[in-house]
């Protein structure tokens, strides 16, 4: 019999409020997060998903509680710590896409692998596959305000896929997206699972919540 491994991402008794006496969210939350698994974060508007992804992925610190990442309270940890915990761990899609109005689409999908320590010999055909995968090949070498909001969306699931990270945490990944794209990513982000990446999506899409493996209800 094959011993389930042990959750990489987990929380404990989690709690958060955005200013001290402000309204509390999670109520104490407990829940891991298995590697090889989608997750699916649902619930009413303002009940705090896209807060929850932004407490996983260290960007905010827990009122009360912690965040743990392999058995290690990450959310106590040194920002520098955090900060490079996030840059070789963690791909990150922000619901609105954050591209680097700046930078092509090719240089903004290979940004992260950067910060992880990669090199653009290594990442530029990783990236390049994605883009593929996605129908963006033909806008690698086009700036964000050049593609559609549905084409920044998927170019920021290539980034956050680029560095094949332990951790994804997609903030309605496929909001903007018909449903075929909507399904290209649902795959793309289940497929990472597979190789037992631990996958976290905050989504009002029933068809993402079908997919996924578990669902967790705030």
């Amino acid at each position: 019999m094959t011993t389930p491994a042990a959750p990489v991402l987990a929380v404990e008794d989690l709690r958060f409020a955005y200013r001290r006496g402000g309204t509390e969210l999670f109520g104490g939350l407990t829940h891991a997060f298995a590697p090889g698994r989608l997750t699916a974060l649902t619930g009413p508007s303002g009940r705090g998903k896209s807060t929850l992804l932004y407490l996983l992925g260290l960007m905010l610190t827990p009122s009360h509680g912690c965040v743990l990442i392999d058995g290690q309270n990450a959310s106590a940890l040194a920002d520098r710590t955090r900060s490079r915990l996030r840059a070789t761990r963690i791909g990150f899609v922000f619901q609105d896409s954050e591209l680097d109005p700046a930078r092509d689409v090719l240089d903004s999908v290979i940004e992260p692998g950067l910060y992880a320590g990669g090199t653009p010999g290594l990442l530029r055909p990783r990236a390049l596959d994605l883009l593929t995968r996605f129908g963006l090949a033909d806008r690698a070498d086009h700036r964000p305000g050049q593609v559609s909001g549905g084409q920044a969306q998927r170019v920021a699931v290539c980034r956050a896929l680029v560095s094949s990270p332990d951790l994804v945490l997609a903030d309605e990944p496929t909001g903007n997206l018909d449903p075929a794209n909507s399904d290209l990513v649902v795959d793309a982000l289940l497929d990472a699972a597979g190789t037992g990446c631990t996958v976290v999506i905050a989504t009002h899409d029933p068809t993402v919540v079908a997919r996924a493996h578990e669902v967790v209800t705030l």
